[in-house]
């Protein structure tokens, strides 16, 4: 038996366009011969030559959202409460049994930029890949977003998954979710459009606010999900553990058993 492992993950850097401007993350970088000033002081008469060529360690500081990057969302990002009146969960209460499961993979790259993916198309993709879905089966989303990840567009790119899809998951047991895109919903930019057209803020985070009736996480930003297949293999997602936060980092990865 041999394992192989496919990241799923996203990495989290300066250049990368995976977020709107002003919620991108900020990395600085210390390198070695930045930081001997910082060792000193811990070991009262060391100095600086006195170390291995004279050089320090290397360390990062972080500016972050829990949103940045590959990560999982409780369901207190999507409303104060789940399960139709329960207060919703924090990342740091969600069972870790739910992040290490079989996936299944829906393939719906064919769909356009905005679209709202439907409860009946769900459906018709369960029936093409033949699969019947299991409680907790981890179901990811393969969108047009996938290909674009570092594009300039990427944030506008990819279908979304609409409340009713949501809940055809959900209502069959599924309690992780997870996209290629920036958001499980449609992105923001083609939902504005339907809402100043139609004045329905019902549309506005429909997915999301799927959660409210039954609480589940859902991972976004996930990465090179057109590599899987649409069963056979893992998912191992679990979170940084972030006391009482709306969601956590996450690097996720598929697994796969092969016989040799």
């Amino acid at each position: 038996m041999v394992r192989r492992i496919i990241d799923l993950s996203v990495a989290i850097d300066n250049e990368t366009a995976a977020d709107p401007p002003p919620l991108k993350p900020a990395v600085d970088y210390f390198a070695h011969d930045q930081t001997i000033g910082s060792i000193l002081p811990f070991f009262p008469g060391l100095r600086g030559e006195d170390l291995p060529e004279g050089k320090g360690w290397a360390y990062e500081d972080v500016r972050l959202s829990t949103h940045n990057g590959t990560h999982l969302d409780a369901p207190y990002h999507y409303h104060p409460t789940m399960n139709r009146g329960e207060r919703a969960a924090t990342i740091d209460e969600i069972p870790l049994d739910w992040f290490f499961r079989p996936g299944i993979k829906l393939d719906f790259r064919h769909f356009p930029d905005g679209y709202v993916a439907s409860a009946a198309d769900v459906a018709a993709e369960l029936e093409r890949i033949d699969v019947e879905l299991k409680p907790f089966d981890i179901v990811v989303v393969n969108t047009a977003a996938g290909a674009a990840y570092g594009a300039p567009d990427y944030v506008a790119r990819g279908c979304g998954m609409g409340r009713e899809a949501t809940l055809y998951l959900l209502e069959r047991g599924v309690r992780v979710t997870g996209t290629d895109a920036w958001s499980w919903d449609a992105p923001f930019v083609h939902t504005a459009k339907e809402f100043a057209r139609t004045g329905n803020a019902a549309l506005i985070w429909e997915g999301h606010k799927a959660g409210m009736d039954i609480g589940y996480c859902h991972l976004e930003k996930l990465h090179g999900l057109a590599a899987l297949p649409a069963t056979g293999f893992q998912i191992i997602c679990f979170p940084v553990k972030i006391k009482a936060a709306s969601a956590g980092w996450t690097r996720a990865v598929a697994i796969f058993e092969d016989t040799e």
